[in-house]
């Protein structure tokens, strides 16, 4: 009786446990076709969102793709995101730094040394006669011009953001004002030539001086209420370039923007028709006609550069400003005072010559 039931006890202990061990294989393989069909399915999750995300990059061995920072770019392999690189006219590794850092050096060079012969034949019919206290301001202007020019290279800043539009405006315009002057006191000149002309009383260097200071004064207030109202401010471009970072300044109020550069593109075009006007009035050291090619060069090159900056990004948009400001300086330059040292220094008897006559 007792083997019997340690018989029958023992048959129901090995059927319970192949039972058991048949159950367990069972859920083993639902539990292995499960985790094979979820990883097909989140490969096939992953591939979607691989081709749907345009995520900057994905790591190799990731299971999903990683949206690089909006600061990074994924490298060629697609593995890792590398920080995006910063562009703006470096003076260390972009060559047109060097190049206009090198113009303006020269430009300011030649400019001292022109105000340098003004002064050392100061007393010289050629420099007396068109006003030597205003040629000396559209000198110094020039100057500071070109030099202005350096605030616009380098990491900008908040700071150089504000300057250099300002600065460069102001000065500029101070030139623009002084070649006005030069063109209004030649036409006051021959009217006051008649008898009894009451243009007249308008002779004399503090007509001139005025207007200079009050077209720059201005242009000086409307700079002023840029920087109070919307100063330029740095800011970083992200979306220009998917590879890069520009780092510029944002001019704050456009309107400000084009408001300064209007005003001296009308300063100049007045100038331009007032010199054309008088520029054959016979006169020894008349300089109308070369104060009608400056500002026909000045307005030919900002004319041109609207245009093209509005075209441009980053550094070649600033490159292109640079280049209106260096070639709008050395058309005056080279137009009203070339001819004036040529004089001074290889043909001296002409003034000599003129001023008998």
């Amino acid at each position: 009786m007792t083997s019997t039931h340690n018989d029958i006890r023992h048959w129901l202990t090995t059927l319970f446990v192949h039972r058991r061990h048949r159950r367990g294989s069972r859920r083993g393989t639902k539990s292995h076709k499960s985790s094979k069909i979820g990883y097909v399915g989140h490969e096939r999750r992953r591939s979607i969102l691989s081709k749907k995300n345009t995520c900057g990059g994905c790591r190799k061995n990731s299971e999903i793709c990683h949206k690089c920072p909006i600061d990074h770019w994924p490298d060629e392999r697609k593995v890792k995101c590398l920080p995006k690189p910063y562009e703006f006219l470096s003076y260390e590794s972009d060559i047109l730094s060097s190049v206009f850092s090198g113009l303006v050096v020269f430009f300011s060079i030649v400019t001292v040394v022109i105000l340098g012969l003004f002064l050392l034949y100061w007393d010289t019919p050629i420099v007396r006669a068109n006003n030597r206290s205003v040629s000396v301001t559209l000198l110094v202007s020039i100057l500071l011009s070109f030099l202005s020019v350096f605030f616009f290279l380098g990491h900008p800043v908040d700071i150089t953001c504000q300057l250099r539009q300002t600065l460069f405006s102001v000065f500029f315009t101070i030139a623009v004002s002084s070649v006005l002057s030069k063109t209004i006191t030649v036409c006051i000149a021959f009217k006051a030539t008649k008898p009894r002309s009451p243009w007249r009383k308008l002779m004399g260097h503090k007509l001139a001086i005025s207007i200079v200071l009050v077209f720059s004064m201005i242009q000086a207030v409307i700079c002023v209420m840029w920087l109070a109202i919307a100063p330029p401010y740095q800011e970083y471009d992200f979306t220009s370039y998917n590879e890069k970072i520009i780092i510029q300044c944002n001019e704050g109020s456009v309107l400000a923007f084009y408001l300064m550069l209007g005003y001296m593109g009308l300063l100049a075009s007045v100038s331009f028709v007032l010199a054309f006007m008088v520029r054959t009035l016979p006169d020894s050291f008349n300089e109308a006609k070369y104060i009608t090619f400056s500002m026909l060069l000045f307005c030919s090159v900002w004319i041109a550069m609207i245009p093209a900056y509005l075209s441009t990004r980053g550094k070649y948009m600033v490159a292109v400003e640079i280049f209106a400001i260096l070639t709008s300086c050395a058309g005056i330059l080279v137009c009203i005072f070339f001819p004036k040292c040529y004089i001074m220094l290889l043909k001296p008897e002409i003034s000599i010559r003129n001023i008998k006559k």
